[in-house]
């Protein structure tokens, strides 16, 4: 008679059934449903607007009829990247694209590194408040506004022709000539972003740890040589993230100032590609074509993220993934 494996004393080996991988989430999610509540809109904003819309992607590779849709339009291929390299407007605005976030990445990411360094090194709190609050406040100016100012500033009667004349220079409109152009915005930006670009590198130095500071002094090094060593290393890794993510948005950065200050006798230093976008797909209608030029700057972006994270693995232990 063949053995009863479910009675008691029995050989029999008791298997435990792993859960599987919907029960385990639905339960992680149960757990921390305060925490998925909260996040939910986030995720909802981003597959609305952000991944619901990719599949326009179709219109760069296709004669596009709004009529006809996306699905009934005609398929062209290659057509429309082909046209924008071989148009004369290809290398004017790669290039500009490139300079002028070059340059705001090269002036304007060290800066507020620098500003939190020397607000750390204040003694006095009371002072230490009032700069952050004036530098903090240029932020919250609407761009519009900024740009309205800087209309102003420039224009011959402004006051940076005052200045110039006050140094021997002829009056003119700045925004009216491209070799100011480059220097307008990257200034301009500047003094609006600092402070609150800053707020971050500030706040990653209130947790370095003290001891170390004490350390630093037991062995001789002055307050700049404890910046150097112990508050520096303390904060890159904050400084790499921020880092690659600048550089994973360098060529889609700041296109809203380009346009309202902009203007055709500043194209040659100011156009850019997403300005050409607007002026191609919204004004002139060509849909296919802005969106195969813009698809192309959004792969540049990616490349530019995939490497940044790529040199910072290499050579810090510090990356996105």
């Amino acid at each position: 008679m063949p053995a009863n494996h479910d009675t008691p004393g029995s050989n029999a080996i008791l298997v435990k059934k792993r859960p599987g991988i919907i029960s385990f989430y639905a339960k992680d999610i149960k757990k921390n449903k305060m925490l998925v509540i909260m996040v939910l809109p986030v995720i909802i904003y981003y597959a609305v607007f952000c991944y619901g819309p990719m599949y326009g992607v179709l219109m760069a590779f296709q004669h596009y009829n709004p009529v006809k849709g996306i699905i009934g339009s005609p398929w062209i291929g290659l057509k429309n990247f082909i046209d924008f390299f071989n148009s004369p407007s290809a290398y004017r605005v790669i290039r500009n694209t490139l300079l002028l976030n070059i340059y705001s990445l090269l002036f304007s990411f060290p800066l507020p590194i620098l500003l939190a360094l020397l607000l750390n090194e204040l003694r006095s709190n009371a002072y230490r408040r009032a700069v952050q609050l004036s530098v903090y406040l240029p932020h919250f100016i609407s761009i519009v506004v900024v740009c309205g100012m800087l209309v102003d500033f420039c224009s011959t009667e402004g006051i940076f022709n005052d200045i110039a004349a006050f140094f021997g220079a002829k009056r003119g409109n700045m925004l009216l000539q491209p070799g100011y152009f480059r220097t307008i915005y990257i200034g301009s930006g500047i003094w609006q972003q600092l402070g609150w670009q800053s707020i971050i590198f500030f706040a990653a130095l209130s947790g370095i740890d003290m001891n170390l500071y004490d350390s630093a002094k037991i062995d001789g090094c002055g307050r700049f040589m404890r910046a150097w060593h112990v508050t520096l290393p303390g904060i890159m890794s904050t400084i790499i993230i921020l880092l690659i993510l600048t550089l994973g948005a360098m060529m889609s950065h700041g296109y809203e100032k380009v346009i309202l200050l902009y203007n055709p006798l500043t194209y040659e230093t100011g156009d850019i590609i997403s300005t050409f976008v607007y002026r191609r797909g919204l004004l002139s209608r060509n849909y296919s074509f802005s969106t195969a030029v813009q698809l192309f700057n959004s792969i540049i972006n990616f490349m530019l993220l995939i490497s940044a994270n790529w040199i910072s693995r290499r050579v810090s232990d510090t990356s996105f993934w």
